[in-house]
């Protein structure tokens, strides 16, 4: 590699390092019931919401009537944003005089917004309006987000509550994320973007006269303003259909690093609002550390991968990095980074063609997918899908010594299990249920590319993607059609509530119990040896899971080279 590749990913590592404990101490203050930084500017515009919606920010909620909150306020917004890309062709803010999308894409487009998924079967400047881009997807980009963070924090409080029947409000928990972390935090980096090069404008297509005296229409829209949250947000959906590839998204090597840190900002800082909120940073540092060590290891697997190149070349005499789907501006080893940070995160943005990695490298995104998310995982959802292998980390440990396994001084017993099970087991049931219906059906196998091991990998990252809310593709399969549009739109449901009603049944479980001292028996979860027991559960249980399926996929193509 070179030494700019070197310079980047130091650097990238350096700037999530000073974000991590400002960022997160900024969190934890925002959620720990005290007076917090901005409220003078922020709470006036919260208790106008409160009152606009009805809403009572002091009455707490159990976690059903947390959860029913959440699932009302979902389903309310897939219903309204069908409709908006039912009607946008005769709505205001439509300078390419787009029309109505199709029922199937409509409902696939409204669930993968709303669920953070923000999966596109679609080419975003050729299908959506303006209005859309901006009232629709990005409303969207802001508002999954939150419930990520929203559900992550209800998490937290059931775990250091003791004899609580409550673990907060959903709405004011959904307000407070909103309006004081994510739209700060976009506006700063819009403004950034925008002044690196990043096209934001309200204007129509402009008019380029080629040199063969041709005509050409060259989209411009509001980009910076959806790109900043599409990265902070970890949604990944762009109004381009290149995604982070188009120039007119990220146009250098310096928006590249800004959008890669964009994407791991919140994610690494909700660790340490993590371990501030449980009164113990060592918890939070525990946690960053497993997440770190996962996502350091995918991007330095797929940089070795793509860095190496393709065997089959390298015999024919052409040596050097595999350069196939990826933009000369930024080369291999960006590509490979940001290939793990969109994929070990929840945003499915992409700078290059995943479907072009080699069979090695492209496997790296998909794993990442299949460990849940939680390297660091998406915003909100990274920190309690982790919280959730803590617990079964903690179960495994005292199964070995013989008691009864405790974390943060709450008891972990039957019925947390029982709901951690539920939680693991969703989304691998989703991904092979669907992938393996997928691949016998006609209608569905013709949507693929490449027929043999790389068409299995086509199917199975696509509903990998879908369910764990990640939203990028291999680009070779055809997803736009009935069967596909429906299925992802399922998974994407399924991977999105399945995971977070039994993440908060687990915090009410939590909150319900009396705390109990820690005793010389009691493992200590703030060490490093914790951190890799975390690790290590990580990777045997999704290694156990999908093993027979990367190994008809991915690791027989790269055998097959």
């Amino acid at each position: 590699m070179s030494w700019q590749a070197w310079a980047q990913a130091a650097s990238l590592l350096g700037l999530v390092g000073l974000s991590t404990p400002l960022l997160g101490a900024y969190i934890a203050r925002v959620f720990d019931g005290c007076p917090a930084p901005g409220d003078r500017i922020f709470s006036p515009v919260e208790r106008a919401l409160y009152r606009l919606g009805g809403i009572d920010p002091e009455r707490e909620q159990p976690w059903s009537v947390y959860a029913l909150s959440m699932l009302a306020f979902s389903c309310v917004s897939v219903l309204g944003l069908f409709l908006l890309q039912r009607v946008q062709g005769a709505l205001p803010l439509n300078p390419t005089h787009v029309g109505s999308v199709a029922p199937a894409l409509a409902f696939n487009t409204a669930v993968s917004f709303v669920t953070n998924t923000n999966w596109q079967s679609y080419g975003g400047e050729s299908t959506m309006s303006h209005l859309t881009q901006m009232a629709g997807l990005t409303v969207q980009n802001f508002v999954s987000a939150a419930v990520g963070i929203a559900v992550a924090i209800a998490v937290v409080r059931g775990i250091t509550r003791r004899r609580s029947e409550t673990i907060g409000n959903f709405w004011a928990d959904l307000t407070r994320a909103t309006t004081r972390i994510l739209l700060p935090l976009a506006l700063v980096l819009a403004l950034v973007l925008a002044g690196l090069g990043v096209v934001q404008t309200l204007s129509g297509p402009a008019t380029a006269h080629t040199v063969a005296g041709a005509t050409q229409e060259i989209f411009r829209g509001p980009v910076a303003s959806q790109e900043a949250i599409k990265e902070l947000g970890t949604n990944g959906g762009g109004p381009l259909g290149a995604n982070s590839a188009h120039p007119f998204e990220n146009p250098t090597g310096l928006t590249n690093l800004v959008e890669m840190w964009a994407l791991l900002a919140i994610p690494f800082a909700l660790t340490f609002a993590f371990g501030r909120l449980v009164g113990d940073r060592r918890q939070g540092w525990a946690i960053f550390a497993a997440m770190l060590a996962l996502w350091a290891g995918s991007a330095a697997l797929a940089t070795w991968a793509e860095v190496g190149g393709n065997p089959q070349l390298h015999a024919l005499g052409a040596v050097g990095a595999n350069m196939e789907g990826k933009e000369v501006r930024f080369g291999a080893p960006a590509s490979a980074l940001f290939a793990a940070s969109t994929t070990g995160t929840s945003a499915g943005a992409v700078d290059s063609s995943h479907d072009s990695f080699t069979p090695l490298g492209g496997a790296v995104p998909l794993v990442n997918m299949m460990l849940g998310e939680v390297s660091p995982g998406g915003v909100g959802s990274g920190l309690y899908g982790m919280l959730v292998f803590a617990l079964l980390a903690v179960f495994m440990a005292g199964l070995m010594v013989g008691r009864t396994p405790e974390y943060l001084g709450k008891k972990i017993q039957a019925a947390e299990m029982k709901l951690v099970v539920l939680y693991l087991l969703a989304v691998p049931a989703l991904v092979l249920t669907f992938a393996g219906v997928s691949v016998v059906l006609d209608s569905a196998t013709r949507s693929i590319l490449d027929p043999g091991p790389h068409g299995l990998s086509e199917i199975v990252y696509a509903f990998t993607s879908a369910s764990n809310n990640n939203g990028s593709a291999f680009g070779g399969l055809s997803a736009n059609t009935d069967w596909l549009n429906t299925t992802l739109g399922l998974a994407m449901l399924g991977g999105r509530f399945l995971l977070i009603v039994p993440a908060l049944a687990i915090a009410g479980s939590l909150a319900r119990k009396q705390y109990v001292p820690a005793t010389a028996g009691t493992l200590p979860t703030g060490t490093p040896l914790f951190a890799g027991l975390l690790v290590g559960v990580v990777l045997i249980v999704v290694g156990l899971t999908y093993f027979p399926v990367l190994s008809l996929g991915p690791t027989l193509e790269h055998l097959g080279q």
